[in-house]
């Protein structure tokens, strides 16, 4: 799946394993700073008593593609998030209740009284691996690319609202707004980069540099090697300023296929991986009769599944008839044979872990006859007794995209596939390679899509749903809705967080009733980890948080 407010700085295409989703793609929690936390997971190991620590070991992960790149104003899957947080250190970094931490900032940011500007402190102790020092010269090189003129990636959006910043000195920057901006906090989690290093690449083409896979940054870890379609091998930061991590090597596989990832599981050529739904009786099987691996369990994310309809096909251009194609899909009976029951059918764009989540949305719920009632109101009627819908001489028939690998969702485009065919529609899938599939989605190539987000940080969702981030943004569906467009500028420059709760509630009611995805449902997952690994956050997935995890003997 692809990741916060969803002007994107946050919001990632998902299209890993299982129950994930991201375009970051696609990394995923709760949300907001009075956000509930996610729900603790269940290990299905009791924990043992503390042991003595190991300094080294490998973690040995993989994922379904390879990731984009390492400047993530260009990177937008979850995949490239994660690889990039071990990389780069940011001003701050989100927690699981997607409250902002200092990374290389040093407390919080200062605002002026006017909420015009605001002050932000950086550590004076960081330093790139190749020995330069992190300093305020670096964080305004940084900044400066979202707001130039020649920037044209999709976090554009994100950074509208800055005018300008500047280094008041060495371990000072000052942001300067254009106006007061609710959704700051997803600007401060993008990764530093060495002004030393690409001062001289122009903005266009630096998504283009050697540097956007050959990267230098001054995180936990670093870059050893990346052989595309293979693996990526990282090393520990020995002079990493939070301290050297007890980890030493990280290697990610690329290997685009869910059940030969489980299967490298069980043989230990992986010890940490998401577990898909259809594997996870077996491995929790596995887990029990083998002393390898533990169980994390119940891990909510911050991510929901979706169907696309791309609006500027005349199929899907009538409300009335993404309504039905809602209402003629089982989304609960999804949630129970296809993900085993770990997720909850959602009806909106917010995720249940937020603060912001409201289930007061319209609904529509699965009912086969009410969607063909629907669809015949909507000019949609089998005329010539072929089984099809037809209209205009047109048969209701479309091609529907997934991502190769997900064997899970593979799985729930064929449902969706059946359950369409019973009110007359002709769906056709197709499977596509990771990184092929999310050029189509970003570059609207597609009539339907079977995709997901992963959400953090703040709950705006400027980045997927305003009109004006079609051409360059991540709303890559073409939705336009005057009303959504007002309520999410407002809701930005508004600062009580009742009043946003208010605005946000609104804006998820109108997206719900224009229905331009199929919501399906927000994921839980299980992560498989070593026996002997502790210092994981169990509230957290992935690789969040590795370089505070450690062996034990």
């Amino acid at each position: 799946m692809f990741k916060p407010y969803r002007t994107l700085a946050t919001a990632a295409l998902v299209a890993t394993l299982g129950t994930s989703v991201v375009l970051a793609g696609c990394s995923s929690t709760s949300n907001g700073g009075t956000g509930q936390p996610a729900a603790s997971g269940t290990s299905t190991n009791t924990t043992a008593p503390a042991k003595e620590k190991v300094d080294g070991g490998e973690i040995i992960t993989a994922y379904l593609s390879d990731p984009q790149g390492f400047i993530r104003f260009w990177a937008t899957t979850t995949i490239s998030s994660e690889v990039i947080e071990m990389v780069f250190s940011t001003l701050y970094r989100f927690d699981e209740k997607q409250d902002i931490v200092p990374d290389l900032a040093v407390g919080q940011p200062v605002f002026s009284d006017d909420k015009l500007s605001m002050t932000i402190k950086i550590r004076n102790d960081a330093k790139f691996t190749d020995g330069k020092p992190v300093t305020a010269d670096d964080v305004v090189f940084t900044y400066n690319i979202p707001i130039n003129p020649d920037y044209t990636g999709p976090r554009k959006g994100t950074f509208e609202k800055m005018q300008k910043i500047e280094k008041v000195d060495d371990t000072t920057v000052k942001i300067t707004f254009k106006e007061p901006h609710a959704g700051y906090i997803d600007m401060m989690i993008y990764n530093i980069l060495p002004q030393h290093l690409l001062k001289d690449v122009p903005v266009k083409e630096m998504d283009k540099s050697a540097f956007f896979k050959q990267p230098v940054g001054s995180g936990a870890y670093k870059l050893a090697e990346w052989k595309q379609g293979q693996y990526l091998s990282f090393v520990r930061n020995e002079n990493y300023y939070g301290g050297k991590p007890s980890i030493e090597k990280v290697t990610a596989k690329i290997i685009p296929d869910a059940n030969a990832m489980m299967a490298q599981l069980q043989t230990g050529e992986i010890n940490v991986i998401a577990v898909p739904a259809d594997n996870l009786a077996a491995v929790e099987q596995f887990a029990k009769t083998n002393n390898k691996i533990k169980l994390q369990k119940g891990i909510a994310l911050g991510q929901y599944l979706f169907i696309g309809w791309n609006l500027t096909n005349p199929l899907f251009q009538d409300k009335k008839v993404r309504q039905a194609l809602t209402t003629a899909i089982d989304r609960k009976g999804i949630v129970d044979g296809v993900v085993e029951g770990q997720g909850k059918v959602v009806n909106s764009q917010t995720s249940p872990t937020y603060w912001t989540y409201t289930d007061n949305v319209p609904k529509f719920d699965f009912n086969v006859e009410k969607a063909k009632q629907m669809l015949a109101e909507a000019g949609w009627k089998d005329t010539n007794g072929d089984g099809i819908l037809d209209k205009d001489g047109k048969n209701f028939e479309f091609e529907m995209q997934v991502n190769q690998g997900n064997k899970v969702r593979e799985k729930g485009v064929t449902v969706v596939q059946q359950q369409l065919k019973k009110v007359g529609i002709n769906v056709t899938p197709r499977v596509v390679e990771g990184s092929a599939f999310t050029k189509n989605f970003q570059g609207k190539n597609f009539e339907s899509i079977y995709y997901g987000w992963s959400i953090s940080g703040d709950p705006n969702p400027k980045g997927i749903w305003h009109s004006a981030e079609i051409e360059k943004g991540l709303n890559t569906v073409s939705y336009k809705n005057a009303e959504v467009d007002k309520l999410i500028d407002e809701d930005l420059n508004t600062f009580d967080k009742a009043k946003r709760k208010e605005l946000l509630n609104k804006i998820d009611a109108l997206i719900a009733e224009d229905q331009p995805y199929t919501f399906l449902y927000s994921p839980t997952t299980t992560m498989a980890y070593p026996s002997n690994l502790e210092g994981f956050n169990v509230n957290r997935d992935s690789l969040k948080e590795i370089e505070k995890w450690y062996f034990t003997k």
